[in-house]
């Protein structure tokens, strides 16, 4: 519609205006317009159109007031142009959403679909990618129930951009398989820092030796690791269970929040090194220990990636998590479910950092689904 009501207001100026003051030859706006904002075909028809009220309107003057062959070719040419513009546009715009697919197809791999509740677990997530246009980085996080009861992993890998894909895909996988077949958390721990340590070599023997790089990603040959938080939920039966204890190992990631109606609460913090870097510790070295910490049923568990706890305002301020969760909680105990708590801090982080996320956020909230009775 704009293009074609800029068609008729040229033509309808130009025909009720004397002869000194011609502006027919404006109409090689309208085809420009279109290439804009319309398709292939529309943009063609308009051209077209343009140059037939262009013939009309001129004609209808004396030939003295007349434009003549000049303006003629100008509009002719222009619509040419513009039809040509439209037709590279509308090409990158299919190959834009196509790639667009390609990222959200690796997204849901990666991050794929859960089902709420599943493994006996209410849950809600976000996940903000810093590059909107990429739509994906190296934030993770998934649930695997099994005969063991129920695990939860979310981390964080080193750097952006595929190669972080890659390393989280890794150690998705690896998480998936061991949660569900292991009895010992312990042993899920030491199943992803091998996986993390073998990536790591895989892509050093692809990429040579290993280069250095300081906040830039350089390529394939970056000593990826990643900081990680891993939880079992004991099964129904286990004693203290369900609701007595969770188990928890820290890869050096952010502390998970506890949030219930009894208040707010740090989980232990991250004692050990991320997934990855172990072995730098020596020979005798280990993932780190299983911490067994109560956890009732009324709370929910939430754990970020430093995309929230670094999230920082106009004056470097960094957002207060803890604060705001607790004012929260402690106003309405109805926002520590998993969905409203999710939300509430994706809201104050967008809104304390203005919208300008400087890494991958990843928000994810776990709730024990009450038994009935």
């Amino acid at each position: 519609m704009p293009p074609l009501l800029l068609l008729v207001a040229i033509a309808v100026i130009d025909s009720n205006t004397s002869g000194e003051f011609r502006i027919i030859s404006w109409i090689v706006l309208v085809p420009g317009i279109a290439a804009a904002v319309c398709g292939l075909r529309g943009t063609a028809v308009l051209a077209v159109l343009a140059l037939v009220t262009y013939i009309e309107v001129d004609t209808a003057w004396p030939h003295q007031d007349q434009t003549g062959l000049p303006d003629f070719i100008l509009v002719a040419v222009g619509g040419a142009l513009a039809t040509a513009a439209c037709a590279v546009r509308v090409r990158e715009e299919r190959r834009m959403l196509h790639m667009r697919d390609v990222a959200d197809t690796t997204r849901r791999t990666v991050l794929r679909l859960l089902p709420s509740p599943w493994g006996g677990l209410e849950h809600a997530a976000v996940y903000l990618a810093s590059d909107s246009e990429a739509r994906v980085g190296g934030d993770f996080y998934d649930i695997q129930p099994g005969p063991h009861g129920t695990r939860v992993l979310l981390g964080d890998v080193q750097g952006k951009g595929l190669p972080a894909v890659d390393a989280a895909a890794a150690l998705l996988g690896t998480f998936r398989e061991a949660a569900y077949h292991e009895a010992s958390l312990a042993v899920v721990a030491e199943r992803l820092e091998v996986r993390m340590s073998r990536h790591r070599q895989y892509v050093t023997d692809l990429g040579g030796r290993p280069r250095r790089g300081v906040g830039v990603d350089v390529g394939v040959g970056v000593e990826r690791f990643a900081t990680a938080v891993l939880v079992a939920f004991p099964p129904p039966g286990v004693p203290g269970a369900p609701g007595g204890h969770i188990e928890v190992v820290n890869f050096g990631h952010e502390p998970p929040l506890v949030a219930g109606a009894s208040g707010i609460r740090l989980l232990p913090s991250g004692d050990g090194l991320p997934l990855g870097l172990t072995g730098l510790a020596g020979p005798d070295s280990r993932v780190p220990p299983v911490h067994r910490v109560p956890f009732a049923p009324d709370e929910t568990l939430l754990l970020v990636t430093d995309g929230v706890t670094e999230a920082r305002d106009a004056d470097g301020v960094f957002f207060p998590l803890h604060a705001r969760v607790a004012l929260a909680v402690s106003t309405d105990p109805a926002a520590a479910r998993p969905r409203p708590l999710v939300e509430l801090v994706r809201e104050g982080t967008l809104r304390h950092s203005t919208g300008h996320l400087v890494d991958d956020t990843t928000i994810f909230a776990v709730r024990q689904v009450r038994q009935r009775t």
